[in-house]
């Protein structure tokens, strides 16, 4: 994308005439050949298999996964430059059926008359639905097309089963800020692509607060970089000199990388839900931060701490229900940011408190009988004889009321007959107040 300007002030440029790219910085300044690549060495280093794939040209069917700005699009030009292949793009967001079609059609021709294979590059693969992703899987299959799908989502999630199995998944990760670093100096420094006709210059340590700020997203630090310049640069400067100052102005605000209806929010939830779970309130804290500074929804979180007091802290603390519920209706009531205490209260009496999970295995091993032998009979003697004829029949019959014995207990059966002395609840001995279940059970039935 190329425009002609005239005596125009431009960042990284100065004064100039004559033909310009007019790109962001993060797409002009995108690598070329494995050479100037960063990052992902588990996947592109020497002798790694995607790297043989690519330089062989042997690609198979691929998905790329990996959160943003983690070289996902710049691997798949990478691709194209290396590959003998014809190669086709389209964006998720904006392509339909028609353009998969169009496309697939043209390959099919190709392959015909030259011999050619498609290399086809469908970004944030994800956003296809089930129809679209169909549409493209026979042209997969017979492999007229070689698919390279971008993705930030987990593919198990997001790509259908047949599509996937044809491709091989290849899993990015976050950029370290030491790379990102390195990203961001080349930048300030490319003359052909990036700063270096501005001359810019960087303070000790702004290169390492873009880095850190980035959160492993090299296009966010690129971005910063180049709001930066826009801010400092006036047309009169034969250089620039970036410092924390301008850090800070671009920076006004921190974006939190999070996506509550993606995978992610799935990812932290679970972190929740273990830190409680191994009774660290201090990571209980930081998850439960992350969720709702991140826009996440409270009243979901409730809802986890609710299952999490019954599923993990069950009958070793009663009152951990309590709690959990007593911060759902605190939240409901007055919202946020009030509600934040009444949850972080939650975490934190929910991580400290005994753990057991005989509940839970209670109650799974009630689901699985039932499961597997249906509904058994209620014993006769503990139905309730609302007529004479169940009277007769024996409704009730032999029936022995707890409190006419001593301590209110008697022993008498009370599941059917088919499961005469199964035991589904077995209290842990040394967890909280189920100890004093344990003892007031083996009292009970010991008589």
């Amino acid at each position: 994308m190329k425009r002609q300007v005239q005596g125009e002030k431009l960042p990284g440029l100065g004064r100039y005439d004559g033909e310009i790219d007019a790109r962001p910085l993060a797409a002009r300044i995108r690598p070329r050949s494995f050479d100037e690549f960063v990052g992902q060495e588990h996947l592109v280093g020497e002798g790694r298999v995607l790297r043989k794939c690519i330089e062989t040209d042997r690609l198979p069917s691929m998905v790329l996964w990996g959160p943003s700005g983690s070289g996902k699009t710049t691997l798949a030009h990478v691709i194209a430059g290396a590959t003998g292949g014809h190669f086709a793009s389209l964006s998720a967001v904006s392509a339909g059926v028609a353009d998969l079609r169009r496309v697939a059609e043209e390959a099919q021709q190709r392959l015909k008359l030259s011999g050619q294979r498609t290399v086809l590059f469908v970004d944030e693969i994800h956003r296809f639905n089930k129809a679209q992703q169909d549409a493209v899987l026979p042209f997969v299959e017979n492999g007229i097309i070689i698919l390279v799908g971008a993705t930030t989502e987990n593919p198990s999630f997001e790509v259908i089963s047949p599509l996937l199995s044809r491709c091989r998944v290849f899993c990015l990760k976050p950029l370290t800020e030491e790379q990102v670093e390195i990203i961001v100096k080349r930048a300030v420094a490319d003359e052909e692509r990036g700063m270096g006709r501005l001359k810019v210059e960087m303070e000790e340590g702004v290169a390492a607060a873009l880095a850190r700020s980035a959160r492993g997203d090299a296009r966010v630090a690129l971005n910063t970089l180049e709001m930066m310049v826009d801010i400092a640069f006036s047309g009169k400067e034969d250089r620039l000199l970036l410092g924390m100052e301008e850090v800070a102005d671009a920076l006004e605000r921190q974006t939190l990388l999070y996506d509550k209806d993606g995978e992610q929010h799935y990812d932290f939830i679970s972190a929740l839900h273990k830190s409680l779970r191994g009774s660290d309130p201090d990571a209980g804290l930081y998850w439960l931060g992350c969720m709702l500074e991140s826009g996440e929804e409270p009243l979901y979180i409730a809802r986890r701490l609710v299952r999490f007091a019954s599923e993990d802290v069950g009958m070793a603390d009663p009152q951990a229900l309590v709690i959990a519920v007593a911060a759902e209706q605190a939240v409901h009531f007055i919202g946020l940011p009030e509600g934040n205490l009444a949850l972080a209260e939650a975490v934190v009496y929910l991580a400290t408190a005994p753990k057991s999970n005989s509940l839970y295995r209670a109650y799974s091993r009630v689901q699985d009988d039932i499961k597997e032998n249906g509904n058994a009979p209620v014993p006769l003697h503990l139905r309730n004889p609302v007529t004479e004829l169940m009277r007769q029949e024996g409704y009730g019959k032999g029936y022995k009321y707890a409190h006419d014995y001593p301590g209110g207990f008697v022993n008498q059966g009370y599941l059917p007959t088919s499961l005469k002395g199964k035991r589904y609840y077995v209290p842990e001995d040394g967890q909280g107040f189920e100890k004093e279940i344990a003892r007031r059970l083996k009292e009970w039935w010991q008589r």
